[in-house]
């Protein structure tokens, strides 16, 4: 006899919780209705969080939730809150910081137990079936027997989480370095130093793309002239590029390889990783002029039309690991099937992709090359043209299967991670259609996700948007228009990112430091507040912030914005030393300390010409404005058309030089300013 119970997710918008609506549990989704009867029934609250992706997080739910006999359990001695990470990263960023500091390993799926007052006391992530039940019959024997211990424990560990990183780690402003050049060298040896020089990437394993760092390396290799550091970025761009972890045959990164190799991904798709990696690589292009790169760029691009955006223009979050209940079918390949499929050029096809007669993959086939077609053609004549057509004839076949599932809600912060790798993307491919891309995305936050007040929506799904937007969604939003204003000039962009700003700097703000709260104080309902500082696989929102406030500070005329991003940095000195890779984009601030942005104002006829010119070869600190009439920003303020033709500034250190007319001019004069 199936067990009664009252499932409350069946409304919500995520698909990882609409995914549990079913179950026998009787989930809640996070909110005042189940923290108010865990109070009033004095129960512990189980708090079960992952994301639609996740693929332990459906084996949990296969194994343990969709059984009525541990449902049963559950139901009856505890208060279970379902939580999609996606849509509550303060929720999770919480208790993921109370399991660790519990001494255990983080990840998801993760399950935490609080008392009614919301305060962790016991956690983990998954559990198989037999062990779940036993631990639940367990936590409600030592609540029944134990519960002033488990308060007074739970306060203990509240009170520690309560501590911000800057409390925690005894950070404090710090004047900057004496010699920062030195200081900058140091801290990129010590990323360095823990580079994978074989296989690219950092030396371990899983191997997580973490694209924050080779942005670092690949600015401090141009500013401070670093081969070792061109040669660190090119590595792990090349090894992602010919490795498992990108889709060879349909574009697009998975999140992670679980091996050292590159070899074998966890088949999940996130916006996050591939928006990040776009610019990338697109810097690297513009930096390098490797034709490789362009190509992942541009088939990433198309994977992202095709399966990722919706029809309002917004992107969805993520493509599941499974699809019929395994993990990668969709994505690999039997021999026999590619026998029968390739006929004659099989031969060739299973010899650049290794495949193997009983799979490399648990019985089926990654594709994984290795190498460039043009390397393996060396020795294999006309080997482009066979791959091409087996990739023609395969990519037929995976249409036809069973797709794994789209987690459709749009979320703010990776759509603004994504605006400014559209961004980046463009100055490489230059298809019109990826700038229409960027701009109808750009159009849809704007008129989708930003609300009367000037706040934004972190979610948006069904045609309306949903919970109040954190620090990481207006980070990467503004400095998503930061950038589709750099590609577009229209600066309607940029005064968006200003209002934005306004709206952060009054709502976020803490009241004894210069950093910013993950949470809007309007709209704060945990047992602590927390700034995010360290970067991780997404840089942290107060580092991104940092860079808007700099360049805002520096496009916009507002000093005190600027000397805001200096005073965020100024916490990072002491950190530095034990977590480089944890600071890395704080790291490149530092770099644009050292180097102060040159400031390109194009004026005049060519103008939007010449400012996407100037943007085809990468350099990481300038700033660039123009306009066709004159416009009311303040570096355009006292510049006139040199020979009433269209005209260059180069500014740096509040100085310019001669107005110039031609673009290469103006590239000298930058040269003459910064050898």
């Amino acid at each position: 006899m199936k067990p009664s119970h009252s499932n409350r997710l069946i409304d919500s918008t995520s698909p990882y919780l609409l995914q549990h609506a079913h179950n026998p549990v009787n989930w809640y989704p996070w909110g005042p209705e189940a923290l108010n009867r865990a109070t009033n029934e004095n129960k512990p609250i189980l708090v079960s969080i992952g994301y639609s992706a996740c693929h332990w997080c459906h084996v949990m739910e296969r194994e343990s939730f969709e059984n009525d006999a541990i449902a049963e359990i559950m139901n009856e001695y505890f208060i279970c809150i379902k939580v999609d990470r996606e849509e509550r990263p303060d929720v999770d960023q919480l208790y993921m910081d109370a399991v660790q500091a519990m001494g255990k390993q983080g990840g998801w799926p993760l399950n935490v137990f609080l008392t009614p007052e919301q305060q962790p006391f016991f956690g983990g992530t998954y559990f198989p079936p037999q062990q779940w039940e036993h631990l639940l019959e367990k936590i409600h024997q030592a609540w029944f027997e134990k519960q002033a211990e488990i308060n007074q424990s739970a306060n203990r560990l509240a009170e520690r989480l309560g501590l911000s990183d800057i409390d925690k780690f005894g950070l404090k402003p710090g004047e900057d370095p004496e010699d920062i050049r030195q200081w900058i060298d140091q801290l990129a040896q010590d990323i360095l130093s823990e580079v994978d020089w074989e296989k690219g990437g950092m030396n371990r394993a899983p191997k997580f793309p973490m694209p924050v760092i080779w942005d670092f390396l690949l600015d401090y290799s141009l500013l401070q002239k670093n081969q070792q550091a061109t040669e660190a970025v090119k590595l792990v761009l090349n090894q992602m590029a010919y490795g498992g972890i990108y889709d060879q045959l349909g574009g697009g990164f998975s999140r992670y390889s679980v091996d050292a190799d590159w070899f074998a991904p966890h088949f999940e798709k996130m916006l996050y990783d591939n928006a990040q990696l776009l610019s990338l690589y697109s810097k690297a292009y513009r930096t390098e002029g490797n034709e490789e790169y362009k190509r992942i760029i541009t088939e990433t691009l198309n994977w992202l039309e095709r399966e990722m955006k919706s029809p309002e223009g917004g992107y969805y979050a993520a493509l599941d690991a499974d699809s019929e209940g395994v993990e990668g079918l969709f994505y690999t390949w039997s021999a026999a099937e590619l026998k029968s499929l390739l006929g004659n050029q099989y031969a060739v096809f299973a010899q650049y992709y290794q495949i193997e007669e009983h799979g490399n993959f648990e019985g089926r086939n990654i594709l994984f090359p290795q190498k460039s077609i043009k390397v393996f053609e060396e020795t294999v004549p006309n080997a482009s043209a066979i791959i091409e057509n087996c990739h023609h004839k395969l990519w037929e076949i995976r249409n036809e299967r069973s797709r794994p599932a789209t987690d459709d809600k749009i979320l703010a912060a990776w759509n603004g991670l994504l605006l400014k790798g559209l961004a980046d993307a463009w100055l490489v491919s230059q298809r019109q259609k990826d700038k229409d891309n960027a701009i109808a995305l750009g159009a849809f936050i704007s008129g989708k996700m930003i609300k009367e007040d000037g706040s934004l929506w972190r979610s948006f799904k069904n045609g309306h948007g949903s919970i109040e937007a954190f620090l990481e969604d207006y980070a990467a939003v503004i400095e998503g228009f930061i950038h589709l204003y750099q590609i577009t000039f229209n600066e309607k962009w940029l005064l968006q990112s200003e209002q934005l700003t306004k709206y952060v700097l009054q709502n976020f703000a803490q009241k004894d430091s210069p950093y910013l709260n993950f949470t809007n104080i309007l709209h704060h309902d945990l047992i602590v507040q927390k700034a995010e500082f360290f970067d991780n696989v997404i840089p942290a929102s107060n580092s991104i912030m940092a860079f808007n406030l700099y360049y805002l500070g520096t496009a916009l005329d507002r000093p005190d914005w600027t000397k805001r991003a200096w005073e965020m940095l100024s916490y990072t000195r002491k950190i530095a030393d034990q977590n480089a890779q944890y600071i890395a984009n704080w790291s490149r601030l530092w770099l644009f300390k050292l180097h102060p942005s040159p400031e390109i104002i194009c004026l005049g006829e060519q103008a939007l010409q010449h400012g996407i010119q100037w943007q085809l070869d990468y350099l990481p600190n300038q700033i660039i404005q123009a306009s066709i009439h004159n416009s009311t920003l303040p570096l355009f303020y006292g510049k006139t058309l040199k020979n009433e033709q269209s005209t260059i500034f180069v500014c740096l250190n509040n100085q310019c030089q001669s107005p110039v007319n031609e673009l290469k001019q103006a590239k000298s004069q930058l040269k003459s300013l910064i050898p």
